[in-house]
């Protein structure tokens, strides 16, 4: 089985509105068959669902997937586990989504000032 990577070494989420299944699948290192079992598995996972039944992920969701992996693959957490760790308090209290939003921001950030400084 491969060594499942970081979240540091996770690409930055692109600035758009929503993302298809296999965007959110390159941008978490999770199979699109993955995501779908853990969206029966973790309520708080609900992207929009367009025609075709189409799945359409927001910024929010892909964050909660790289949390939900981190928890799994990372901290070794059961599903069960992960479950409850992100429906309890602790989860809002999660310095892994707040440092992942920070990195993003920085990322962001330093790409504004590339296109500035042309």
């Amino acid at each position: 089985m491969l060594e499942p990577s970081h979240n540091d070494e996770l690409p930055p989420i692109p600035g758009k509105r929503y993302f298809t299944i296999g965007e959110v699948s390159d941008l978490c290192a999770v199979k699109p068959h993955v995501l779908r079992y853990w969206e029966q598995e973790f309520p708080q996972l609900n992207p929009v669902k367009r025609r075709g039944n189409r799945r359409y992920y927001q910024r929010q969701d892909v964050l909660m997937i790289r949390q939900i992996r981190g928890l799994l693959y990372e901290q070794g957490f059961t599903i069960g586990g992960a479950r409850l760790r992100l429906s309890g308090d602790e989860a809002k209290d999660d310095s892994n989504q707040y440092k992942q939003l920070i990195r993003q921001t920085i990322s962001e950030l330093e790409d504004v000032l590339s296109v500035l400084k042309k």
